[in-house]
């Protein structure tokens, strides 16, 4: 471990607990604890699991015109947010391509964000340089994060922070904590049901304990997390999603509120809107688009291993790929051209020389389970 690596709140409450630390996005973060990644992944999937997500970014835009300044970086609705409700985002390049994906909520005095922890520097930056003379862009380095996931996630945490029980998906609420000032989304990224939890640093660990003291809970790391998200169909930056793709090629045309599609009132106005509307209004074609895949033999199938048609014509290469713990299968994403992307196509991945039949099918691979 390079002693150049950033530590997170709970660095030490790792090294206790015996987690195998990796360098992660700049910082030293938990892969996985002595029980190890498969009963991680299966624990989340039946009670509650505690992740350590401190190393993403958290920042705040204050001002009465900062969410129409953030309308001018990401193609979402943040006008019509309402009050402590969250929304999914993109940062975009000007050709259309995506910077970032982050989380945003409209608190009572500010927007809420929350970006990727290898991009949050450039995109702190790229916000400040974007908006910073139309709102305060404030970022909040002194705060830890916990995201709790799992079906038994709501009883372990009302215990903790009664009232939390009243939270649906993708809405938040402010509370405090030993004195603490807390903020809690019902949100998260492994398909199931949970919570993300912004706490002040100093008292991250403590809080981390107290969670971990109910009888669901159990820590886990960052390998239970990429096999949760990825069964729920969920995009990993740097593999799935980077600067070259779009959001219509990512199949993120879910993300863009009709206000501000084609047509809309408030339509275009972010950095390469005339690319994505385009594509998302058939004017400019699409020349591939992400899909998911299911091995048919039992091989797993990871990142950049090459695709190819049946025929042998190269089609690109898989962007996130595993040995699913709850199918018992590979499973992976990639992008391929239109004509190969339809549900039932069989393409072929180059494993070791093999030829591995996959076949397209719907997302998400596993159901999600969100309160809604």
């Amino acid at each position: 471990m390079s002693p150049d690596l950033l530590h997170t709140p709970l660095y030490a409450l790792h090294q206790e607990l015996g987690a195998r630390l990796v360098p992660f996005a700049g910082y030293a973060m938990p892969v996985q604890y002595p029980a190890g990644l498969m009963a991680e992944h299966q624990h989340t999937r039946s009670a509650a699991s505690l992740f350590d997500v401190s190393h993403m970014g958290q920042l705040r835009l204050v001002g009465e015109g900062a969410d129409r300044a953030l309308e001018t970086l990401i193609p979402m609705d943040v006008l019509g947010l309402g009050v402590d409700k969250q929304r999914y985002g993109l940062l975009l390049n000007d050709a259309g391509g995506i910077r970032d994906d982050l989380m945003f909520v409209r608190r009572a005095d500010d927007l809420f964000i929350i970006v990727n922890g290898a991009c949050k520097v450039a995109d702190i930056a790229h916000i400040q340089a974007g908006i910073g003379d139309q709102c305060t862009v404030e970022p909040l380095p002194d705060r830890g994060l916990l995201a709790l996931q799992g079906p038994q996630a709501v009883t372990a945490l009302a215990r903790v922070l009664p009232g939390v029980e009243k939270l649906v998906f993708m809405s938040g609420l402010a509370c405090t904590w030993q004195g603490a000032d807390l903020y809690v989304t019902r949100s998260g990224y492994t398909g199931e049901d949970g919570f993300e939890i912004s706490v002040p640093a100093a008292q991250t660990e403590a809080l981390a304990r107290a969670l971990l003291a109910q009888p669901e809970v159990k820590p886990a790391g960052l390998g239970a997390r990429n096999s949760l998200r990825l069964e729920a169909g969920l995009c990993l930056y740097g593999n799935d999603l980077d600067e070259s793709t779009t959001p219509i090629e990512a199949a993120l045309n879910w993300s863009i509120q009709k206000v501000r599609r084609s047509g809309g009132e408030r339509a275009g106005g972010f950095p390469g809107a005339d690319v994505v509307l385009g594509q998302l209004d058939g004017r400019r074609p699409l020349t591939r688009k992400r899909v998911g895949l299911i091995a048919q033999e039992r091989i797993p199938v990871r990142e950049h291993t090459a695709l190819q048609a049946p025929d042998g014509t190269p089609l690109g290469e898989v962007c996130s790929g595993l040995l699913s713990p709850d199918l018992d299968r590979p499973i992976a994403m990639a992008y391929l051209p239109p004509e190969h992307a339809a549900i039932g196509s069989t393409v072929h991945a180059l494993v070791r020389g093999k030829a591995v039949p996959m076949q397209v099918v719907a997302m998400p691979f596993v159901p999600q389970r969100y309160v809604r």
